[in-house]
C-alpha cells in the first residue's frame, strides 16, 4: 500500500503555527506584506519560493469577458432609451402612468449603481449584489405590471419590465450562467402568467404577446450562450499555448506542474536552511526538524526518478485540461522524446484537430489514443544515427471527412502515414525517423 508522503510545505517549521490558505485577495495581499517582512529578516527575496509565493499573492486577470460586458451594457442602454422615449410619446394612453414612469426611475438609478459598483470594484459581482439587483428588478416589473394593468394590452405598454430582460445582458458576463438562466426563466414566467391574467387571448392578440415574450427572454439567453463559447474559446486557446510549450522541451523533463510543487520544496528548504543558519533550530537538529528534512529529501528524489521517466508528451497530454479528458498515451519506450521540434508541433497540431470538442462518445472513454513503437517494427531502416518510430493515433471523436487540412499537414511533418476507416473510428499509422541520440 503506497504511503501518502507527509505535507513538509504547510506544516513549516517546528514551532511555526501552520497557515491555510488565503479565503480573499485582501487576505492573499495581506499575507504577501508579511511574506515580504520575514524575506527581509533572512530569506532571499529573488529565490525560486519567494517568487512563486508573489505570483500566488497576485489577483487573477480576466479572460477578456468585459469586453462582452462592455457591448451587452451599451445594447441595454439603448434598448432603455428605446423605452423611455416610446414611453413618453404614449404618456396619455396610460391610466396610471406614474407607476410605470416610477418603473424607470428605478431602472435608471440601478443601472447607473451597478455601473459606478463595475467601475470603482473592477468585473466582479458578489452574490449578494446579485440577489439585490433582482429583487431591484422584481420591483421595477411590478411597478410596471401595475401600472399598464387596466390597459389590458400587456403587449403594446409594456415598457419598463421589457428592459429588465435586457439588464440580464450585461449581467451574464459577471455571474454563473444557471444563476442567469434561473432569473431569465422566473422573468419569463412572470410575463407568461401577466399575459393570461390581464390581456385577452385572441388571434390579434398571440402574435404581439409572442413577439414580447421573445424580446425579454431571447436576448439575455444568447447572452448567456456566447459569454460561455467565449469563455471555452479563451480556455482553449489558453490550454493550446501552455501546451505548445512543450514543443522545445528537453527529452526528459518536469512538467509545470512538477515546476511548482518544486518551487514550493525549494521554499521549504530554505525556510529550513536558514533556521539553522540564524541559530533558531541549533545543529544537531531536533526530532521534527530531521523529519522534516528527511520528507524533503525523498520527495526531491521522487522528482529526480520521474524527471528520467516522463516525456514531453505525457507533460503536454496530462496538463492540459482538454486533451488530458481526450487522449491517451502509450509510450512504454519513452519514444516521444526522440521527436524533433517540427515532428512534435505537427503531431500535437493533429492531436487539437481530431479531439474537436473533447466529448467522448463515453463519458471516461478517450477519444483519441496515441501508441509509439516499438522501433523498426515494420522493417523500416534503422542506422546507428536514426531509428523508425512508428505512431499509431485512433480517433472517435470527428470523422474522418471533418478532419481538416490542418490536421492532415501536421500528420505529414511527423512522416510518412497511412489512414483507414476501421469500426467507425480513424485509424492512423505513421512513421517518424528520428536521431537516435536527440540533442535536446
Amino acid at each position: 500500500m503506497s504511503r501518502v508522503p507527509e505535507d513538509t510545505i504547510n506544516r513549516g517549521l517546528p514551532g511555526e503555527p501552520p497557515q491555510p490558505a488565503p479565503r480573499t485577495r485582501r487576505e492573499a495581499r495581506e499575507r504577501y506584506r508579511g511574506t515580504e517582512r520575514r524575506q527581509a529578516r533572512g530569506l532571499p527575496s529573488t529565490s525560486t519560493g519567494a517568487r512563486s509565493l508573489r505570483q500566488a499573492a497576485k489577483p487573477g486577470a480576466s479572460l477578456g469577458a468585459g469586453h462582452l460586458g462592455l457591448g451587452a451594457a451599451v445594447l441595454t442602454a439603448v434598448e432603455a432609451v428605446a423605452g423611455i422615449a416610446l414611453f413618453l410619446s404614449s404618456w396619455d394612453d396610460y391610466t396610471m402612468p406614474w407607476l410605470p414612469a416610477a418603473a424607470w426611475i428605478l431602472f435608471v438609478v440601478a443601472a447607473v449603481g451597478v455601473g459606478l459598483s463595475v467601475m470603482t470594484y473592477g468585473e466582479r459581482l458578489t452574490g449578494v449584489a446579485f440577489a439585490l439587483i433582482c429583487v431591484v428588478l422584481a420591483c421595477v416589473v411590478t411597478l410596471d405590471f401595475i401600472g399598464v394593468w387596466p390597459e389590458h394590452d400587456l403587449a403594446h405598454t409594456a415598457s419598463a419590465s421589457i428592459a429588465a430582460g435586457f439588464a440580464l445582458l450585461p449581467v451574464a458576463t459577471l455571474r454563473p450562467a444557471r444563476e442567469v438562466a434561473a432569473a431569465i426563466t422566473v422573468l419569463g414566467l412572470a410575463f407568461v402568467a401577466m399575459s393570461i391574467a390581464s390581456t385577452p387571448i385572441t388571434a390579434d392578440t398571440i402574435p404581439g404577446l409572442f413577439s414580447m415574450l421573445a424580446l425579454v427572454v431571447v436576448p439575455p439567453s444568447v447572452a448567456i450562450f456566447v459569454t460561455h463559447r467565449f469563455r471555452q474559446l479563451v480556455q482553449r486557446e489558453l490550454d493550446r499555448v501552455l501546451v505548445q510549450s512543450n514543443v522545445t522541451a528537453p527529452q526528459f523533463a518536469v512538467g509545470m506542474l512538477a515546476s511548482d510543487e518544486l518551487a514550493r520544496l525549494d521554499l521549504a528548504a530554505e525556510k529550513l536552511l536558514d533556521a539553522v543558519a540564524n541559530g533558531t533550530d541549533p545543529l544537531p537538529l531536533s526530532d521534527a526538524s530531521s523529519s522534516v528534512a528527511a520528507s524533503l529529501a525523498t520527495e526531491l528524489r521522487l522528482h529526480l526518478i520521474e524527471g528520467r521517466r516522463e516525456t514531453w508528451l505525457y507533460h503536454a497530454i496530462t496538463e492540459s485540461d482538454h486533451l488530458g479528458r481526450a487522449v491517451s498515451v502509450a509510450d512504454p519506450g519513452s519514444l516521444a522524446g526522440h521527436l524533433s521540434p517540427a515532428q512534435r508541433d505537427g503531431l500535437l497540431q493533429a492531436l487539437w484537430q481530431m479531439v474537436g470538442d473533447g466529448r467522448g462518445l463515453q463519458p471516461g472513454v478517450p477519444v483519441v489514443s496515441v501508441t509509439l513503437g516499438p522501433v523498426g517494427s515494420d522493417g523500416h531502416p534503422v542506422t546507428d544515427d536514426t531509428m523508425d518510430v512508428p505512431i499509431v493515433i485512433e480517433s472517435r471523436g470527428v470523422p474522418r471527412r471533418r478532419l481538416g487540412p490542418a490536421a492532415w499537414s501536421g500528420l505529414a511533418r511527423i512522416g510518412p502515414y497511412t489512414d483507414t476507416m476501421r469500426d467507425g473510428a480513424v485509424h492512423i499509422h505513421a512513421h517518424c525517423v528520428v536521431n537516435r541520440h536527440p540533442t535536446m
